[in-house]
């Protein structure tokens, strides 16, 4: 299988081409006025329009101790109107002078430079989900995943104030988000390490910014949020998250900061040496005066959204519900022992999980595996609300080709031809595309059909939890066939999931046509009729007119999530095979239904070693039958 990862001259096009969608988008939301944390920062003069700058992304931490099962969990998604595709990134080793292009160019919206950077002379295995567009950075871009030294990586907006989007140079130089992210996953051994490596990394080389940034990393003992405000002064900070904590970026931040920090001499803070002295020159803090270090009051805007109860819905007209990650820590909480399923249902929450997410993620940081190649990140591979969630392990090869990158809403695909090295890959299906069809067939009538689509994935992945567990069990009694096993399960899933998604999109779809008026027609919006353009409306742009809401995009949010609640209200029963349909006519293109046909797929499931138990057998032989029942493999 060709390599998703561009070539050199792909990149190039890609960093160069003009495109009429930023990610950044056209005018953003405006930040709630009044906001909880307003005052003391000053972020706005008297009389002064409320700020509008990019909101994206979502992560959520959980501590430990506030798990089921004492596996730390981290979970998130980014936000783009990108093509997005899965990697499995093998560990690599470096010629000695190596060195990796970061930053931006003079098209960013907070244009920069490119320059480049010492690489590592080895870089860790990492899975990760890869996408094509942030104008201005060169693609492939990543917002983290997980590497085989079990750090998990989120990468959320952080909205630095005004003053210090207009005091960023033009000519900003150093590594921007994505390198961030991805340095991260190649060189990090630990959460704290992360935060070490990448302040080292601004310190040295300068920071790249859009608006400010923030990192949210976790592994098996600790997590960390790490953030990176605008201005071209390398200012940064970063708090430990305990065991004990859960911990929301939506947007990313961090409050109260002692101040000793920046000398080294608080084992859970850590920041840039002028972090403090920079507020104090511009008159943002004043230590005989302010009684904390407040960074949230002193370099952010206030959160988009005002703080609400747990259980509010938010206002119908709300431009940037739910946007108050102080508010949705104390609904998470209300879980009580969050399960892994708690956390997936978490990032597929139709409140966010809407059609600017690229993808959804979740990672269980197991400090008990025997084998790191048993770290499992399981991955949508676009938004979770309708997409299945599929185990991907460190020690898994290749995926699925239907996985991998196609053109599909690739940043300067429709300005170039097709490379012919990749004319095999792009005739596969493209899993990102299916999943997208199958939310706009869904999400035009959510009321309608997101109950269905919700329990045949959410009873597909349950099936999935019970088989991983045997899986992972396999893959440890034969150390020589663990890619094997791991990768087998893997791919044959990604496949079933699938079929599974094609045959929900064409019973929507037919059910949708069916119905009283059949599938709607696209009016003229706000195109003037008398343009005298002959096109119809089909014919006419089909992008977002006017300013952009998280209202206004595609989202099947019903009213505080899906129609029986939040993820909190949804607690408990998460999803029941039995409720999967039957999808054994569907296909993917160019396969057929035999799940045998593909290489190495069944490896985990007719492999047993003669020291598991004959009970284990019989347990794993029934597991066999049903899920190639639901398949329809032979």
């Amino acid at each position: 299988m060709l390599r998703s990862r561009p070539r050199p001259a792909t990149v190039v096009a890609l960093a160069t081409t003009a495109v009429t969608v930023t990610a950044l988008g056209t005018p953003s939301v405006a930040f709630a006025e009044g906001g909880e944390l307003g005052g003391s920062g000053k972020s706005t003069e008297p009389g002064q329009s409320a700020f509008r700058q990019p909101d994206k992304s979502f992560a959520a931490y959980v501590g430990k101790n506030r798990s089921s099962n004492g596996h730390t969990m981290l979970g998130g998604f980014g936000h783009e109107p990108s093509s997005h595709w899965m990697e499995v990134v093998p560990a690599q080793d470096h010629p000695k002078g190596s060195e990796i292009t970061v930053g931006s160019t003079g098209e960013a919206d907070m244009p920069g430079k490119l320059t480049k950077i010492p690489q590592a002379r080895h870089t860790y295995r990492y899975l990760t989900s890869n996408y094509s567009e942030f104008t201005g950075m060169p693609a492939p871009l990543t917002n983290g995943g997980l590497n085989e030294k079990g750090v998990a990586a989120r990468d959320v907006w952080s909205n630095s104030r005004k003053e210090l989007l207009d005091m960023t140079p033009k000519d900003q130089t150093g590594p921007q988000y994505s390198d961030l992210s991805r340095i991260a996953m190649e060189r990090a051994g630990s959460a704290r390490e992360a935060v070490e490596i990448l302040g080292d990394l601004i310190d040295t080389h300068g920071y790249t910014t859009y608006g400010g940034n923030s990192h949210l990393f976790a592994d098996a003992e600790e997590g960390w949020v790490l953030v990176e405000y605008a201005g071209g002064k390398g200012l940064w900070a970063a708090e430990r998250l305990g065991p004990d904590d859960i911990r929301v970026s939506y947007p990313g931040y961090i409050k109260e900061f002692p101040t000793d920090a920046v000398e080294g001499k608080n084992p859970d803070f850590m920041g840039s040496e002028n972090l403090v002295s920079f507020a104090e020159k511009k008159g943002w803090y004043d230590p005989s005066e302010d009684k904390t270090f407040n960074l949230q009051k002193v370099y952010q805007e206030p959160f988009p959204t005002k703080s609400f109860p747990v259980g509010k819905n938010a206002d119908p007209k709300d431009p940037a519900p739910y946007r108050n990650p102080v508010s949705l820590e104390k609904e998470f909480a209300g879980l009580g022992k969050v399960r892994l399923q708690d956390m997936m249902r978490i990032v597929r929450d139709p409140r966010w999980s809407d059609d600017r997410s690229g993808y959804g993620q979740v990672a269980e940081l197991d400090p008990g595996l025997p084998d790191p190649r048993l770290a499992t990140l399981w991955t949508a591979p676009t938004a979770a609300v309708t997409a299945p969630y599929i185990p991907v392990a460190i020690g898994t090869g290749e995926l699925p080709v239907e996985y991998t990158q196609h053109r599909y809403m690739t940043a300067g695909a429709s300005a170039e031809y097709l490379d012919p090295e990749y004319a095999e890959q792009e005739a596969t299906e493209s899993a990102t595309q299916t999943f997208k069809r199958l939310m706009y067939a869904t999400c035009a009538r959510p009321r309608l059909y997101l109950g269905d689509v919700t329990a045949a994935f959410e009873g597909f992945e349950a099936q999935q939890i019970k088989d991983w567990k045997q899986v992972q069990g396999k893959a440890e009694a034969a150390p020589d066939r663990t890619a094997d096993i791991l990768t087998g399960y893997t791919n044959e899933q990604a496949l079933d999931g699938l079929r599974l998604g094609n045959h929900l999109l064409d019973d929507i779809l037919s059910r949708s046509r069916a119905a009283k008026g059949g599938l709607r027609e696209p009016g003229t919006g706000e195109t003037p009729d008398d343009d005298g353009s002959t096109a119809s409306a089909r014919s006419r742009p089909m992008g977002l007119r006017g300013p952009e809401s998280a209202r206004d995009r595609m989202n099947c949010d019903v009213g505080g999530g899906w129609a029986d609640g939040s993820s909190v209200d949804r607690a408990g029963h998460y999803g029941d095979p039995s409720e999967v349909p039957d999808y054994s006519d569907a296909r993917v293109s160019g396969r057929t239904a035999a799940s045998a046909e593909r290489s190495g797929d069944s490896s985990w499931r007719n492999w047993a070693p003669w020291s598991i138990a004959a009970v284990s057998l019989l347990v794993a032989a029934g597991t066999v039958w049903h899920s190639r029942r639901r398949a329809g493999s032979p």
